[in-house]
């Protein structure tokens, strides 16, 4: 039997959806494939969010219902990433004084021999470390992990699971969850291997900080593969943008702005980066099979989308969904032979349905059963908790 490993690269709340919808499709279109119960996962950033899910055991179907509804304890709104970081504000604040007077003294200790811009460069330490407070994302999943059936906790899950984060103090890449590293919650693992730097502070972990996981490696593969992993899929949400291939694009993309501009900048560097090691990997591990599959460069709808749109979220779901369908099918006869080796096959009759949706029409009653029976669920574990044995008839 076939180990098999889900690898997941980050892309701040944009990624995390594309995520969703494509670890759908896998699940739709292979026979055999159930990414709740594989046996190694892999995540880093915002795919760090989709694997701890994946790996306590929430289905692609239930993260695309989870996604797209109003339940706030499920539910993990990208507006939470955007509130401003007022205690590391204050706390940089409140340096200004001393540093100042120590720039001040050093400058007068010896004015002929240093020029004063030299002398101010020490109040740079004032500068914040990060932008906005990620620290909703440790409190966000805190309370999504402690739902009846899931943890928090890396020891008590059935299967393997690694955030990779980076030590700021050694630039070295750190995979919680790995032996000596497994005590850490799952939630902080995850909000600092999102803590991108200069938009977020670095987290805070035992003494020691980290900063977002993607800064060494895109997709830490290798992590899985180490763990003796035979088949790795992985999804990678972001690639550098190519105006000149999409129809009715803006020429420029410098345009659109620096925020734009910076994006696009990213996005090739952990590209290249990223194909790189995939092909080493072929080379480290000739045994295993890592299969990769990621948006198209023309694909304007994973650049320019607002995911603070409750519809651009939606849409973004079912792009994901249908681009990866159509991935499959037309890597049919090259995937075909690798998946067979591990006991899996593609569902060519559900790939072949045009027709076929994530988000069909209709889908609310399953949302409702869905969320009845978490309820009901959360009843009967309640009820044994408290050694309870009474009829709800008789409440």
């Amino acid at each position: 039997m076939s180990t098999i490993a889900i690898a997941l690269a980050g892309g701040g709340p944009l990624g995390g959806i594309y995520e969703i919808g494509a670890c759908a499709a896998l699940s739709d279109s292979i026979s055999g494939l159930r990414l709740d119960h594989a046996d190694i996962y892999v995540g880093v950033s915002s795919g760090a969010v989709v694997a701890s899910a994946l790996a306590n055991g929430i289905s692609p179907a239930k993260l695309v219902r989870i996604l797209l509804s109003d339940d706030a304890g499920e539910m993990f709104d990208p507006a939470t990433l955007l509130r401003p970081a007022f205690r590391e504000y204050a706390e940089r604040l409140t340096s200004i004084p001393p540093l100042a007077w120590q720039s001040l003294t050093y400058y007068l200790a010896a004015p002929w021999k240093r020029s004063l811009f030299e002398s101010l460069q020490g109040l740079s330490k004032a500068i914040p470390t990060g932008l906005f407070d990620n620290r909703g994302v440790d409190r966000t999943l805190t309370q999504f992990f402690s739902r009846p059936g899931r943890s928090n906790d890396f020891r008590q899950l059935r299967s393997r699971l690694f955030v990779v984060a980076t030590e700021l103090d050694t630039g070295h890449p750190v995979a919680f969850g790995s032996p000596g590293l497994d005590d850490v919650p799952i939630s902080a693992a995850v909000q600092a291997s999102a803590a991108l730097p200069g938009l977020f502070p670095p987290s805070l972990i035992n003494g020691r900080y980290y900063v977002d996981g993607a800064l060494i490696k895109t997709l830490h593969a290798s992590v899985a593969l180490q763990e003796g992993a035979d088949l790795v899929f992985c999804i990678n949400p972001l690639v550098p943008y190519d105006a000149d291939m999409a129809a009715g694009a803006p020429t420029n993309l410098v345009d659109s702005g620096l925020p734009v501009v910076l994006a696009q900048t990213f996005r090739a560097i952990i590209h290249s980066r990223m194909h790189v090691g995939m092909d080493r990997y072929k080379h480290q591990y000739p045994d295993a099979d890592a299969l990769l599959f990621e948006p198209s460069s023309a694909d304007g709808e994973m650049f320019f989308t607002n995911v603070f749109s409750y519809r651009d979220r939606r849409r973004l779901c079912e792009h994901a969904y249908q681009h990866t369908r159509r991935d499959l099918w037309q890597r049919r006869d090259e995937l075909a032979p690798v998946l067979a080796k591990h006991g899996l096959e593609l569902n060519l009759a559900a790939l072949a349905d045009e027709h076929r949706t994530l988000l069909a029409p209709g889908s609310g009653s399953v949302d409702a059963l869905d969320k009845s029976l978490e309820q009901l669920q959360h009843w009967l574990a309640k009820r044994y908790r408290h050694g309870v044995r009474r009829s709800p008839s008789k409440e």
